[in-house]
């Protein structure tokens, strides 16, 4: 599985109950997130990004908002100002990281990317 892959999928609704991945999971993950670190005893994934300005970090937010309402699938938390924005995953239902989470990452990730192209970022 490639990140375009992770990219291309959409996330499945989380109703609890489920597992979250094991630490093994999350670590065979991690390299279709580049750029994004586990923590928390791998049940949370941080991902930092830089921008030439504060619009580009506030155009960057607009469009994460955006897709995480249409995966409906949410960050934790996003902090964001003058060039640069920090995003925490975790699926809230089962207190760990699921696919959902690396899903919206590669989003996230293409996103970046995009505005990086643009030469926003």
């Amino acid at each position: 599985m490639t990140n375009a892959t992770l990219s291309q999928k959409t996330c499945t609704p989380c109703r609890g109950g489920v597992p979250p991945l094991a630490p093994a999971a999350v670590a065979d993950l991690m390299p279709q997130a580049p750029g994004w670190v586990a923590s928390d005893d791998a049940t949370k994934l941080k991902g930092s990004f830089k921008f030439a300005n504060f619009r580009t970090a506030l155009e960057f937010v607009r469009r994460v908002g955006e897709v995480a309402e249409a995966e409906f699938h949410h960050p934790s938390f996003i902090t964001f100002g003058w060039g640069f924005a920090a995003i925490e995953l975790q699926t809230k239902k089962i207190k760990g990281l699921h696919e959902n989470d690396f899903i919206l990452a590669a989003k996230i990730n293409e996103i970046a990317e995009a505005l990086s192209a643009d030469g926003a970022g």
